[in-house]
């Protein structure tokens, strides 16, 4: 059952006195882009754990699609008040419009052992393409896991329509933990 989304905002959301300490999350020169604040992120997470509280659905488990749905993940488990938390570590994006030919799922793996008869919620940040998403949404079906999926945003080209979604944009995105490169020293984005 697919919760309807909200129209995205006309433009990017300004600067407010309340996120002007946050680091500029927008580049200073490119295209446009819709960006998700720290400070619009848990209303953003409420609105979409109150789709899926609305819908009937209570996961046992909220598996986070890494790196991505990790920070909208945890926070969804503790919306929904569920303590069953995995990760799955997919990797398909390698830049900004640029990815692998395939998504790959990447080590540690998840212990799947227990998800037989489990209601799952998969969250990530966005299905774009929609192939990580129905690679994890595939993974836990043969599993035997009952799953629904959950994202903060979904782009019309993707091949699988999430159940719930905060927001339908076509720009780019920019997320609040991913806005700035990693600090010097650490791994590059490439690895």
């Amino acid at each position: 059952m697919s919760a309807e989304p909200t129209e995205p905002p006309a433009t990017v959301e300004p600067a407010t006195a309340e996120s002007a300490a946050e680091p500029a999350a927008e580049p200073a020169v490119g295209p446009e882009r819709e960006v998700l604040t720290w400070t619009l992120l848990p209303v953003a997470i409420r609105e979409l754990a109150e789709r899926v509280v609305a819908s009937g659905f209570r996961p046992d488990v909220v598996v986070a699609v890494a790196r991505g749905g990790l920070v909208p993940g945890g926070a969804m488990a503790y919306a929904l008040g569920t303590k069953g938390v995995g990760t799955l570590n997919v990797e398909f994006y390698t830049d900004i419009g640029k990815t692998l030919d395939d998504p790959r799922v990447l080590p540690p793996l998840m212990d799947t052992s227990e998800l037989p008869g489990s209601a799952v919620l998969v969250v990530d940040d966005v299905a774009d393409s929609g192939r990580t998403l129905a690679l994890v949404m595939d993974l836990l079906a043969k599993q035997g896991a009952d799953a629904r999926s959950a994202v903060l945003y979904t782009k019309p080209r993707t091949i699988i329509r999430p159940d719930y979604s905060w927001r339908d944009t076509d720009l780019w995105i920019t997320f609040p933990w991913s806005a700035e490169p990693p600090v010097t020293g650490a791994h590059s984005a490439d690895v």
